[in-house]
């Protein structure tokens, strides 16, 4: 069953439709015009004039913009979003400012550190919430202290506290704080002259645009690391070469994912071991495969796919923002093979083991897409699914 490519108001008129367990003749008996426009609208033949989305909004009880494109990405108010992501935008703000004048009271470089790891960590156990309340004060009290008692290690902890913004702020869909929070972080990390920091920089840039300058920016990360043999260095350096076989799957050059698998591979054995304490990247043996699993979804190779998520045994270190992606990316593939109970049972699974999360991944919303077009009449536990993630 392959993933729908139609996305047009027409679509989701009839994803809405399935999703309400309506046939096109029981719904064109709510609504002011034929069957037969009713049919070429859903398939693309017509387009869905501003009156006809009205009256078929009307006749579903949804809001219209379900039905042109525009859906709610998060499960947090709009008021109660904003009032989330802004204390953090402001404290990415202060970095060129100097000494805060009028903070009290900092607590000591050593504490600040400690902290700056348990929100990435907060982070990776998709407890976005707490973290983002969490790192406006740290970010403004690591930045004071970076410019009245620099460290090394005062310097780290706050390119770590700016990838962990990063990280909040692509997760709640605000793409441009995150690039932000990036730029931020390539500054901080610069001056800490950490080129594992730096290279985890580039890394996490290259996997946020997913444009032309994402190998340049890998490989320029590779280059800050060439010759350094520690088993930090080599993680990172594998988490690279994952990068680069995300890219290269994207543009569907398999022999090129097949070479940086293979690199990623030997690095991990070198590693030994689940490195999931370098700079949280968890790379291994694990990851690897999990990338594996990525890269034949990204070029659409189901069957390969599929025996890939089948063998993958996840242990129980497993962080639980990667258990969630694979939750997802497992159910995407078992849709894809028709098997549209199983992908439910696995969706279920990712909604309870992060539902922060599973909720804006894009296979998420995907694989549902995918299970309604299979199906005439939506099941109820699809169809509260759907209502979930806002189709």
């Amino acid at each position: 069953m392959p993933l729908p490519d139609d996305d047009h108001t027409g679509s989701r008129i009839r994803e809405q439709r399935r999703l309400a367990r309506l046939t096109q003749r029981e719904l064109a008996a709510r609504i002011p015009y034929s069957l037969s426009l009713l049919n070429q609208v859903e398939c693309g033949a017509r387009p869905a004039t501003p009156g006809f989305v009205a009256a078929v909004a009307h006749a579903l009880r949804v809001d219209a913009s379900k039905l042109t494109g525009h859906h709610a990405v998060t499960s947090l108010p709009a008021d109660r979003l904003v009032a989330l992501v802004s204390p953090i935008r402001e404290a990415l703000d202060r970095f060129d400012l100097g000494p805060h004048p009028d903070l009290s009271e900092v607590r000591p470089t050593p504490v600040l550190i400690r902290e700056a790891d348990t929100l990435c960590q907060q982070v990776r156990a998709t407890h976005l919430r707490a973290a983002a309340r969490a790192l406006p004060t740290l970010i403004v009290e690591l930045t004071h202290i970076v410019w009245t008692e620099p460290s090394t290690a005062a310097w780290q902890a706050l390119a770590s506290a700016y990838r962990t913004a990063h990280d909040v702020a692509l997760k709640l869909d605000y793409p441009d704080l995150a690039r932000v929070a990036l730029d931020r972080m390539g500054w901080a990390a610069g001056r800490a002259s950490d080129p594992c920091t730096e290279a985890v920089q580039r890394y996490k840039r290259a996997t946020l645009w997913r444009c032309a300058t994402s190998t340049p920016l890998i490989l320029s990360g590779q280059s800050l690391l060439a010759g350094e043999t520690s088993r930090e260095a080599l993680a990172v350096t594998g988490q690279l070469h994952l990068g680069l076989a995300t890219v290269a799957a994207k543009n569907e050059d398999a022999t090129a994912v097949e070479t940086h698998l293979a690199a990623a591979r030997e690095l991990a054995e070198r590693v030994g071991g689940e490195a999931g304490d370098v700079h949280w990247l968890s790379f291994g043996r694990v990851n690897v495969r999990l990338h594996e699993l990525g890269a034949s979804i990204a070029m659409r190779r189901y069957d390969d796919a599929l025996g890939q998520a089948r063998t993958v045994t996840l242990p129980d270190s497993t962080l639980t923002s990667r258990r969630a992606r694979y939750l997802v990316d497992r159910a995407l593939v078992e849709m894809e093979a028709g098997s549209p109970k199983a992908s439910l049972k696995y969706l279920a699974h990712a909604r309870k083991v992060a539902p922060e999360q599973t909720r804006h991944l894009p296979g998420t919303r995907a694989t549902i897409r995918g299970l309604v077009h299979m199906s005439r009449r939506a099941p109820d536990s699809l169809g509260g699914m759907a209502r979930w993630i806002g189709m």
